[in-house]
Parts: structure tokens; C-alpha cells; sequence
């Protein structure tokens, strides 16, 4: 059967009826990636006996592919057969090996089978492979909430959809300030475009990835990344609570940090309003004042720059001043001699170099406070006794303070005064061959020199410690401490009267008791005598008492009794 009169028989078929529907092959449309074989399976049972024809329609034309018959033998069309084109004879299924793209269109099959007639039809369509996946942005760099950017990704292949992918989060549009348009699908490639609008830092750092698909394959762009400048934001100063005073030449400086930032920013110093003359995120203390800056209480601030987004942020200040340490200090006071009651002092402290914002006295140990006779200068830097007094001797201290140093300086002050009357310090009484001790001790500056006497006789003796190891009844007497200054010219004198007993010894012998009663039989007697004298002395009659107050007057006279 030549192939107009089978197509007139297919005609005269399908006016009788005889047509089913298509659901003879798969639905479509069938998807097949250009160069692969396709193959189409009936869905219906294929009888022997059964013929087979496959037909395919560009939309233009229609042509015969192959006609299995009843003797399973394939007549193939002659637009297909050099294609490598082969009907299943068991299933009449259809496979055309190495697909091009003008394979794309309507395939159609028909089965004439002895009780009826069965026809089907699917859509195939040969895609191109998905390839070139690239991003391109209109822009070489961005600026944070300045820029609007626009990505397009654009690749090889058939009815291609586009997914946008920041890292591993997908970018969703937004419809405002994210959008995504693709390009209708076509047979041969694609494009998809991605609108970033007021751009920010994090928009484009993921990296950006495109992905390009259909029904059989993908591909994924080369990561994408746009250079968005951004900042400073947060600009930062440390330390940020400096002291209020800072040490003159040391190591302090500040530090002005500005993290977010790109490029990152450059930095400018000052001081209140003057800009110091500085590079670089680091401020030395040795350039503030090298610029003569730092003698004042006053606020240091950075303020960082973005050459790029010509933005500028301000840190906050800090406040501070440059106080230079006190070197030492020198105390001068009187060096000649000074009498109390007559002399009077002037004591200065000066620091050899540094601010002295504090001056303190102490003497020996206790502040020092001003009174009637001492007074200090308007800036404490000195002092004044009117009249000295011997409670002014002693260590004198001044000490210099600022906030960020101290030092100290003593003067040591002699008052010469005394010697102040004492008293000589010993026993009264002492029994006989017992140690003596006396002690003179003078209140004097300088010590006094000691000299002693015994009832007016000048003793070898010059130290302030007189000592008889075995005293004698001839050590009895007065004995005179004097002492004299030779800086004041005072003398001052003190005296001690001692008393040397001999020891009266329990149970005397028979003639020391005879001896006793004998002496005390001729005082009795003797006093009887002069009893009677004073009776004649006396003109009136002398009463009892009379006489013997005569009596005894004579008796202490001639040491009788």
C-alpha cells in the first residue's frame, strides 16, 4: 500500500468514526535533551495483526516516520531514514536516536486494528542543555543605601526557569526593594534579572549564585560578588574614661576605632574644635603635646571618614588634662642659730620642676596648722614662726602633690633655749657605806654643762650623774646642780640635801650598854645643874615651865641632846 492510499484510508477511518482519544501515549509534553534518543510508548495493547503508522508535524508540515505492518516489518519515511528510526514490534512504541532541535513538535500515532481504529498525539520537545550560567551587574562597586544594582543572569538552554541564591538563603522578591524578572521561555536560552534597590552590605556578600533549569538538567553560576561600600557606623574611643589628669611624657594614647566601615576609614584628631596634626587611628600623648595641646582641661575627639561613601562619624569625647610630675622637692629654713624667745624662722618648699597644685606641712608626724606664731604664705609654699619657743624644734615635712605625683622634703629645726629649772632626782636619806645616786637633768638645747658642789665646794664631777659607791657620814650636805648653756648664757642651779646615818645594830654588848647608862646619868645631871642656874637667872619666880624651856635652849646650845 503506497502512502496516499493509506492516508486515504486513515481519512476514510476517521470519517467513519473509528478515532479514540490520547490516551494512547503519555501526556505531554514529552522533554528530551538535545542528541538523546527518544523514545514514545503506546500506553494501549498493541494486537498482532495491528498496524502501526507514526507521523510528526513541525506546525508546518506532516511527515510519515514509520509504519510497522502486520508482518512486523518497518517501512521508514524518507525524511528518517538515515535517523536511526525503529518501531518495538511488540508494543509499536517509537525511538528516533540523536535528537535535534527541528525534532521538536507534534508526534502522532495511529493503530488500525481489525475492530477499530486508535489515534493518539504528544507535544516533544528537544531542549537545548542548560550552559553559560553568568552574572553581570551593572555596577563595578555599590554604595550602602545610595546604589541600586542590577544582576543579570543570563544561560544557555531551553524553557530555562531562574533561581537566586545569597549563600544558602534563597532571595525571595519583595516586589519593592528586591525584584526578580525573568525572560519569557524560549528553545534556546534565557535570562533572568535581579534588582537591588538602596543596597546594603549584606546584600551581596553570600556570594550571589544563579541557577538556571528545565525539566531535565541545571547549572549553577560561578559565585558572584559586588564590592558595596559601606560606613563607618559606630566610631569608637579608647580609652573611653581616660583619668582627669594625665602624666606629662608617659605612654598614654588614644585609640579611635571605626570597624564597619569599607574601605576602612581614615581617621582626623582634636582638640575641642583645633584639629590635631596626627595620622592614623592612634594618638600619642607625645604628639598632643609636641602641638602644645594638653595644658588645659579640655574633650579629644576622632572622627572617622569613608573616601568612598564620603560619609564622616564623630566619636564621642573624652576629657582629660596633661599634668607634668613633680620632679622633687627643696626645703630651706634658717642655719644659723636660733634662741627661743628671741629668734624667729621662715621655712620654703619649691618642687624643682612640675605643677603643685597641693602644699601640706607636718611636723613630727602631725599636721601642721597655723596659730598666733605661725603662719603660712598665700600658696602654702612657706612658713613663718614669729617667736620661736622650744616646742618648735623638731622634723619639719612639706609635701607637694598634683593628681599625678607626689613628693616630700624635711628640715630638721634646733632651738636653743634652757636651761629650764629641774630638780635634782635621789634619796634623802642613805645608811652608810650604800651606794648614792643623784641626777640632774636640765631641760636644754644644746645640753647644759654640768658642774656639782658639795656645801659650796666644787666637786670633779661634770656629767649629769653624780654616784658616792660607799657613802661616808663626810658625804652628807647640800649638794648643787648646776647647769649652764653656752648658746642661751643662762645658768640655772638646783639643790639636794642628803643624810648618812650609821645603822643602829640590835643587841649591844654588857659595856656599850654600861657606857650608854653612864652618858645618860651625866646628862640628867647636867640638866638638874642648869635647871637650877636658869632659876637664878631668871629676876621673877620662874615657874616650872620657864626653867626648863632654859634648859633646853642651853642643852642645843652645847649640842647636849
Amino acid at each position: 500500500m503506497d502512502l496516499l492510499s493509506l492516508n486515504s484510508l486513515l481519512f476514510f477511518l476517521f470519517l467513519l468514526g473509528f478515532c479514540a482519544g490520547n490516551s494512547v501515549l503519555p501526556p505531554g509534553p514529552m522533554d528530551v535533551v538535545l542528541g538523546k534518543n527518544l523514545t514514545i510508548k503506546i500506553t494501549v495493547t498493541k494486537n498482532p495483526g495491528d498496524i502501526v503508522i507514526w507521523n510528526f508535524n513541525d506546525g508546518k508540515n506532516q511527515n510519515n516516520i514509520a509504519t510497522l505492518r502486520p508482518d512486523n516489518t518497518v517501512n521508514v519515511g524518507d525524511a528518517y531514514k538515515t535517523r536511526g528510526v525503529s518501531v518495538d514490534p511488540n508494543t509499536g512504541s517509537l525511538t528516533v536516536t540523536s535528537l535535534k532541535k527541528e525534532d521538536s513538535g507534534d508526534y502522532s500515532v495511529t493503530l488500525l486494528q481489525s475492530a477499530a481504529t486508535v489515534t493518539g498525539d504528544v507535544l516533544v520537545r528537544v531542549l537545548v542543555p542548560v550552559s553559560n550560567v553568568v552574572i553581570k551587574s551593572d555596577l563595578f562597586e555599590a554604595i550602602e543605601y545610595n546604589s541600586t544594582v542590577v544582576l543579570t543572569c543570563s544561560s544557555s538552554g531551553s524553557y530555562l526557569t531562574f533561581t537566586w541564591t545569597n549563600g544558602t538563603t534563597p532571595i525571595v522578591s519583595d516586589g519593592k526593594r528586591l525584584t526578580v524578572v525573568d525572560t519569557p521561555p524560549s528553545t534556546d536560552g534565557g535570562s533572568s534579572k535581579l534588582t537591588i534597590t538602596g543596597v546594603l552590605r549584606s546584600d551581596l556578600v553570600g556570594p550571589i549564585t544563579c541557577t538556571a533549569k528545565n525539566t531535565m538538567e541545571q547549572a549553577t553560576s560561578p559565585p558572584f560578588n559586588l564590592t558595596v561600600y559601606y560606613g563607618p557606623d559606630d566610631v569608637t574611643i579608647s580609652p573611653l574614661k581616660p583619668s582627669d589628669y594625665i602624666t606629662s611624657s608617659s605612654d598614654f594614647n588614644l585609640t579611635c576605632a571605626a570597624p564597619s566601615s569599607s574601605p576602612p576609614a581614615t581617621f582626623t584628631w582634636y582638640h575641642n574644635k583645633d584639629e590635631i596634626k596626627a595620622s592614623g587611628p592612634v594618638l600619642t600623648l607625645k604628639t598632643i603635646e609636641a602641638q602644645g595641646f594638653g595644658k588645659n582641661y579640655a574633650d579629644y575627639t576622632c572622627r572617622a571618614q569613608n573616601a568612598k561613601t564620603l560619609r564622616a562619624v564623630a566619636s564621642p569625647a573624652v576629657r582629660f588634662s596633661v599634668m607634668e610630675p613633680i620632679s622633687d622637692a627643696k626645703i630651706s629654713g634658717p642655719t644659723g642659730i636660733l634662741i627661743a624667745g628671741n629668734s624667729s624662722a621662715n621655712v620654703s618648699c619649691q618642687a624643682t620642676s612640675g605643677n603643685v597644685t597641693q602644699i601640706s606641712w607636718i611636723k613630727d608626724g602631725t599636721p601642721l596648722s597655723e596659730n598666733s606664731r605661725i603662719m603660712f604664705s598665700s600658696d602654702k609654699s612657706s612658713l613663718f614662726i614669729s617667736v620661736l619657743q622650744k616646742e618648735d624644734n623638731g622634723n619639719y615635712v612639706c609635701k607637694l602633690r598634683n593628681s599625678v605625683s607626689e613628693k616630700e622634703a624635711s628640715y630638721k629645726m634646733a632651738v636653743s633655749f634652757g636651761p629650764e629649772p629641774f630638780k635634782v632626782e635621789g634619796k634623802d636619806e642613805v645608811k652608810i657605806s650604800t651606794e648614792v645616786v643623784l641626777i640632774c637633768s636640765p631641760p636644754s638645747t644644746p645640753p647644759a654643762n654640768i658642774t656639782w658642789k658639795l656645801n659650796g665646794t666644787l666637786l670633779n664631777v661634770k656629767t649629769n650623774k653624780l654616784v658616792i659607791e660607799n657613802a661616808l657620814y663626810k658625804d652628807s650636805g647640800t649638794y648643787t646642780c648646776e647647769a649652764f648653756n653656752p648658746v642661751t648664757g643662762k645658768t640655772t642651779t638646783s639643790t639636794h640635801t642628803l643624810s648618812v646615818k650609821e645603822e643602829i645594830i640590835e643587841g649591844l654588848s654588857d659595856g656599850a650598854i654600861a657606857g650608854i647608862v653612864i652618858a645618860c646619868l651625866v646628862a640628867v645631871g647636867a640638866c638638874l645643874a642648869l635647871f637650877f642656874y636658869c632659876r637664878q637667872k631668871v629676876p621673877v619666880r620662874p615657874s616650872a615651865k620657864q626653867a626648863i624651856s632654859c634648859c633646853v635652849t642651853w642643852c642645843h646650845h652645847e649640842e647636849i641632846i
